[in-house]
């Protein structure tokens, strides 16, 4: 589902997953019992990290630093987000399926600055990084709009990280068109 965290938007900001399975630290933790998880993801997020080399060594891993919420609006943003994930939780025609609640713990929040405790400590990233590598011409582009690499001989980056910005959605199909027209590039179709 995907919703406006205001109505003056032009397109939605907010998507929501739903699963028929407890869902808590990616799946690794397991859950007593049956139950279900529902989890708002912020589109287009202005908070923005940074990706640095530690070592000219490729063997050295980078140091990420995502820097999640760091922007105001993304946190009034989720926070909308889970407002409305609760509203629907809540309706009747749960009623037969839902049991007391898991995460959050019933008592756990009473106002906003809880609920933006809660997203700060509970919330996870999905499984769609992009927007690394940006494709373009300005200072910014990694890669050219062939997805060679601006400065490196041979080198191309064929995956969603040259997206210039985050798409709103899932990532999939823009990421195997990627991959479609890429493989045309290196054939010289």
């Amino acid at each position: 589902m995907f919703i406006r965290s205001e109505p003056t938007l032009d397109r939605p900001d907010l998507q929501y997953h739903f699963g028929p399975i407890h869902y808590v630290d990616h799946g690794l933790t397991k859950m007593e019992g049956h139950g279900f998880a529902c989890g708002c993801l912020l589109l287009n997020p202005q908070s923005s990290g940074q990706i640095t080399l530690k070592s000219s060594d490729s063997q050295v891993y980078p140091a990420i630093q995502p820097c999640y919420l760091a922007a105001v609006a993304d946190m009034e943003k989720m926070l909308y987000g889970i407002k409305v994930t609760q509203k629907i939780l809540d309706q009747p025609a749960f009623d037969a399926y839902r049991g007391e609640r898991i995460r959050p713990a019933p008592g756990q929040i009473n106002t906003d600055a809880d609920w933006c405790e809660y997203i700060r400590n509970a919330g996870e990233t999905l499984y769609h990084p992009t927007s690394t590598c940006k494709m373009g011409q300005d200072a910014m582009a990694v890669v050219d709009p062939t997805l060679k690499v601006h400065g490196v001989e041979g080198l191309r980056v064929i995956d969603a990280s040259i997206m210039p910005s985050v798409t709103r959605g899932n990532t999939n199909a823009p990421t195997i068109m990627i991959a479609e027209k890429g493989a045309d590039l290196i054939k010289g179709v």
